[in-house]
Order: C-alpha cells, then sequence, then structure tokens
C-alpha cells in the first residue's frame, strides 16, 4: 500500500471501508511514527491497581514507550507516584495536561488539587484537568465542583478545565461557565452505537459541546474503541473496528485541527472489575508494553 498519511496532508477523504486488516495496521505504524497530538497515560502495569503506588521508575520506563508517538500526554491523578509523569515528560520533550482526580473522598480531594497546582507552578502543566466524570458519577455538588476549579484558576496561570461526558455540559452550564477549556469525553462505544455510525456520533458529541462552550476552546480527553470484550449494544469490540476508530479520529481531528487525546496508551487489567472484561483493552500498546496494530 502507499502511504496515504503524511502530516501536511489532511487524511479526510481516507475510505477505511476499502482498507485490509494489513493495510490499517501499515497506515496507524505511520501515523504514530508521525506523531499523534497526545494519549492518555496511565504507569499501573499488570497485578496493579489505580490505588497501587507507582515509583518514578515505573513512570518513566512506561512513558518512554510513548514518548516517541506524541506530543501530550493526559494524566488522571497527581498522588501515589502519578505526580512524577509531568516533570518526567517535560525531560522527554512533552506536554502535560495534568488530571486532578477528585470523587466523594474530601480530605483525598486535597492532596489531589494541592499536588496539581504544585505540578503546574513548578511549570510542568499545560492544562490542569480538575476532576473526571465527577459530576457523572454523581460523587460530589456542582458547587463543590466548581470550587475546586476556581481554586485551581486562581493559584495557577494554566488553563483549567473540567473532564466530563458531553452531555453534562449541556446540562450543567455553570461547569461549562468556570471552565477556562472544555475538556469533553466522546465515547460512541459505550453508548452502544455500532462502527459503522460510531464516527458520526463522535462529532456530534464534539459538536453539542461546542455549542454551549460560549466560544471557549474545546478539547477531545478521551475517545478510543476497544478490541477485544463483550459487545455493548451494537458496538462490538474487535481489532479490525479498534483500528478503524482509532484511524477515524484521528483523520477527523487532524483535518478539524481538533485537540485529541487518545484513550490509551496501554491496557490495563485491573479495569475488569469496574467495566467488565471491555475495560482492559483500549490501549493502543498492551499491558507488555507491545504496539497491538502493527
Amino acid at each position: 500500500m502507499s502511504n496515504p498519511y503524511n502530516r501536511k496532508q489532511s487524511l479526510s477523504g481516507l475510505n477505511l471501508a476499502h482498507l485490509s486488516d494489513a493495510d490499517l495496521s501499515k497506515l496507524i505504524k505511520t501515523i504514530l511514527e508521525n506523531k499523534i497530538h497526545g494519549l492518555a497515560f496511565s504507569p499501573v502495569m499488570d497485578g496493579q491497581s489505580n490505588l497501587s503506588h507507582i515509583s518514578a521508575e515505573q513512570v518513566r520506563a512506561r512513558l518512554a514507550v510513548l514518548a516517541p508517538h506524541i506530543e501530550w500526554i493526559r494524566t488522571f491523578s497527581c498522588t501515589r507516584g502519578n505526580e512524577h509523569a509531568p516533570g518526567i515528560a517535560k525531560e522527554m520533550g512533552l506536554k502535560s495536561m495534568v488530571g486532578a482526580w477528585i470523587d466523594y473522598d474530601l480530605d483525598y480531594n486535597e492532596a489531589e488539587l494541592t499536588n496539581a497546582i504544585e505540578i503546574a507552578n513548578r511549570g510542568e502543566a499545560g492544562i490542569l484537568a480538575i476532576g473526571n466524570e465527577v459530576l457523572l458519577r454523581g460523587e460530589i455538588s456542582e458547587d463543590q465542583m466548581i470550587s475546586y476549579i476556581e481554586r485551581a484558576k486562581a493559584e495557577t496561570d494554566v488553563p483549567v478545565g473540567y473532564v466530563d461526558a458531553y452531555f453534562i455540559f449541556e446540562n450543567y452550564p455553570r461547569i461549562a461557565a468556570a471552565c477556562d477549556v472544555i475538556l469533553v469525553n466522546c465515547y460512541p462505544f459505550w453508548e452502544g452505537y455500532p462502527i459503522e455510525h460510531a464516527h458520526i456520533y463522535m462529532r456530534e458529541m464534539y459538536r453539542r459541546v461546542e455549542r454551549v462552550a460560549n466560544g471557549k476552546p474545546v478539547i477531545i480527553a478521551e475517545t478510543g474503541w476497544p478490541n477485544i470484550g463483550t459487545s455493548e449494544m451494537s458496538a462490538e469490540p474487535s481489532r479490525l473496528n479498534a483500528m478503524k476508530y482509532f484511524v477515524d479520529a484521528v483523520q477527523w481531528a487532524e483535518a478539524e485541527n481538533i485537540d485529541l487525546f487518545y484513550f490509551a496508551g496501554f491496557d490495563e487489567a485491573w479495569k475488569i472489575e469496574k467495566e467488565g472484561d471491555v475495560g482492559a483493552y483500549w490501549g493502543l500498546w498492551d499491558k507488555d508494553g507491545h504496539p497491538k496494530y502493527y
């Protein structure tokens, strides 16, 4: 197959329906060699969970696998060793969207927020993402979430946003108003859309958030497709579907000049407990750090 991907050209118009598994594999290799905007990064390895304490050495080793292929990382926490990631990323020439994990534990929220602000004030954060799907989970109030966002804005000089599903920003306009940047998760898979229509629906999710953003930047903080696991209504995990979704997402973001953080860097087995078997297989690299699609 001739190389259809060039960073100087848009991918728009590429007909994925006529590309074979082998063609898509070559295309993904080329895309990643030329770098994508960003990836969701978790340093957790097999036998660990999001509650494990991760060493700086492990963070560095895991990040080194992804670094040649990206410009940004998105982190999810600033405690249990995750706070090492932005500084190490900076050493590797990467930028970071630094996530502070917020939930029902107010004491732990304080530790997350304090560390996130310190990281930003050290010059290691390009964007602060305060909270991820907290309102979707119903763990704290809208007023409490806004207070965290406002505190981060007051104590740092970097753009501050909040991450949640597209419809949350429609339902909570005060959240959108509080943010410097709107950070949206777009998952046609979890809403059961078949791969044939998933890309169209993902675009509509983004546009719906744009309409309530009042001119503020809108970044896709997460989108992706798993390759193994149980189907979600008409959304089927498979190698081919995962490859098509990745290429199309990058294609569209490139054409529209949209910043997109793909989910995820690595497969994470610990997610099976909360998301079922499919939760473990969203990575572009497997749990051992091997590329899955080329």
